[in-house]
């Protein structure tokens, strides 16, 4: 996505900032602050399981998104599209729509599925969001997808060091966790499928083929 041409001197400066030599599009000031945001939203928080540093999943959907094609506010949201669930509900929603605007505050608010504490029961909270992934704009479905994307990827390798030890660290243990990424392609599919989409069938396509061979059963 590029920024629009039209007569406005600010509209200029945007897309000049955005595009370098041969159409390359450049980052500004606007996505440092959003990665130092990011990272000071998560600064306590680790990947499940894990002693990896949440940032570290941030940024990688962040580079999904902008791999994809996305924009620069595209690329913000992706890196906030976790602060709103995991750090401070709506008032770090209105911070970001303060500070990045409606766009992106948009997005964010699109990829998250509880702005609330406690949360809904994790099946509950992840049936609404499949049937909100089916009408959701193209634009949350590419953050989004690139986010379950990452995810997966995540799964897929931890899954073949720890095997079916791996399961107890989602709160929808194996058949839960399985069952939520197979719909979550046949929503985003039917939606509209994008070359993020189509990465992670064929990943979500090779956890099945694993556990099916480990003898999990499949839903």
């Amino acid at each position: 996505m590029t920024a629009s041409s039209t007569g406005n001197p600010s509209d200029k400066v945007h897309a000049a900032r955005e595009s370098g030599p041969e159409g390359a599009r450049l980052l500004s000031p606007r996505f440092e602050s959003a990665l130092l945001l990011a990272s000071q939203l998560h600064a306590g928080q680790l990947r499940k399981g894990t002693g990896v540093p949440y940032i570290a999943h941030l940024m990688g959907v962040a580079a999904l998104v902008l791999e994809a094609g996305g924009d620069e506010d595209l690329a913000i949201a992706a890196l906030l599209h976790d602060a709103v669930e995991d750090q401070g509900g709506k008032p770090t929603l209105e911070k970001i729509r303060q500070q990045f605007g409606n766009r992106v505050a948009a997005i964010v608010e699109g990829c998250t599925d509880a702005d609330t504490i406690p949360k809904p029961p994790w099946r509950q909270r992840k049936e609404k969001y499949i049937a909100h992934v089916r009408t959701a704009s193209p634009e949350i479905r590419l953050v989004s997808a690139a986010d379950k994307l990452h995810n997966a990827r995540a799964v897929l390798a931890d899954y073949r060091i720890e095997g079916e030890d791996l399961w107890p660290r989602f709160n929808g243990g194996r058949e839960g966790t399985l069952w939520y990424y197979r719909a979550l392609v046949r929503a985003f599919r039917m939606a509209g499928t994008n070359q993020v989409v189509e990465e992670l069938a064929r990943v979500v396509d090779e956890l099945d083929r694993l556990t099916a061979a480990s003898g999990a059963t499949q839903t």
